[in-house]
């Protein structure tokens, strides 16, 4: 227990570090490509940082020769946790961060188009996946079709948000660094190469300590004895998600906000079209009811983002209704673990 516990410290602080490397290479990326903060936290933030929860059901449906009941809970769990902890735990973080400096009533002002954007497609998305869980396994050719269809969606959200980056970047809303490259301190020239590679090695940092902050978590759950399907909603999505919820923090507190809203919002949309697509294909896909009251979280907390959206502002105070949602959650979850 001690040694995970060690492994838990020193794989967060090694995720910390990433980020900073990760988000220092991606605003110096947007910058040299001339794209708008949009696209670069929306799209190359959100998927970067996305591998770890992506990587996860994966390989648990995918380890040994045939896929096991326990490793199919652990996908399912992992593909439907993913999107509840960005749209509660998530956003109330990167909002809890700059409640200091802001105040309770401050406004998180990031660009409302594609804030708009993000949350009216990540809604339609999970609404079609979570319906799907009510349709027979015997029917797969509609199963197979509603899967292409979500990854589809997701083509069609990627060429939208390039198309308006476009428009963006006309009136100046550019990608700026607000920082010098890391690499180039040590000597590295600026240029787009010097960025990727800071790029990828951030990423890998990010990923390799995610991975081992997940082998900690799930030591320590396991002594807990908290059920497969309850750990991949709740523990493993806490550890797979560390990237996006320190990489928001750090572009808030810098007054990144379109940035660090796309960074999580972005990652929604990815969790809720192609991580859905596999689970419909690959696991049972049915409404268990801790599947249910997951889906039905995640969609009253993405349906209250994308109702603060319409109305062109985004308060502080807001986001803790999803932080509150996050709770209900954990505390109906861990009442029905005990009585079942």
């Amino acid at each position: 227990m001690a040694f995970s516990i060690f492994q838990l410290v020193v794989s967060l602080l090694i995720i910390v570090v990433a980020a900073e490397i990760f988000t220092n290479a991606l605003e110096h990326l947007g910058q040299k490509l001339k794209i708008s903060e949009g696209v670069t936290g929306s799209l190359f933030a959100a998927v970067g940082t996305a591998l770890p929860e992506t990587i996860v059901p994966i390989i648990a449906i995918a380890s040994g020769t045939a896929v096991s009941a326990h490793n199919e809970e652990i996908g399912v769990g992992a593909i439907i946790g993913a999107p509840l902890m960005l749209s509660t735990l998530s956003v109330f973080i990167m909002a809890l961060a700059v409640v200091g400096s802001r105040g309770l009533n401050g406004d998180i002002r990031p660009e409302p188009r594609g804030f708009r954007r993000d949350t009216r497609f990540f809604l339609l998305a999970f609404i079609i996946a979570a319906t799907t869980m009510f349709i027979p396994h015997s029917n797969t050719l509609l199963r197979a079709t509603i899967s292409g269809s979500l990854i589809g969606l997701y083509v069609i959200y990627v060429i939208l948000t390039v198309h308006a980056s476009k428009q963006l970047v006309q009136t100046g809303e550019v990608t700026e660094a607000g920082s010098q490259l890391l690499l180039n301190r040590v000597g590295l020239p600026v240029n787009l190469r010097t960025v990727l590679l800071q790029v990828f090695v951030g990423t890998g940092i990010l990923v390799g300590g995610a991975f081992w902050f997940i082998d900690g978590v799930q030591d320590a759950s396991g002594l807990l004895g908290i059920s497969a399907l309850l750990l991949s909603l709740i523990i493993i999505p806490i550890a797979t998600e560390l990237p996006e919820k320190i990489n928001s923090v750090l572009w808030i507190r810098k007054n990144k906000d379109t940035l660090a809203l796309g960074n999580i919002t972005g990652a929604m949309v990815f969790q809720g079209t192609i991580l859905p697509s596999l689970g419909i294909m690959l696991t049972p896909w049915e409404p268990r009811s801790e599947v249910l009251l997951g889906v039905i979280i995640t969609l009253i907390a993405a349906f209250w983002l994308w109702l603060n959206a319409t109305r062109r502002q985004l308060k502080i105070w807001a986001l803790g209704v999803n932080g509150l949602l996050y709770i209900i959650y954990i505390a109906i979850s861990l009442f029905y673990q005990k009585h079942v």
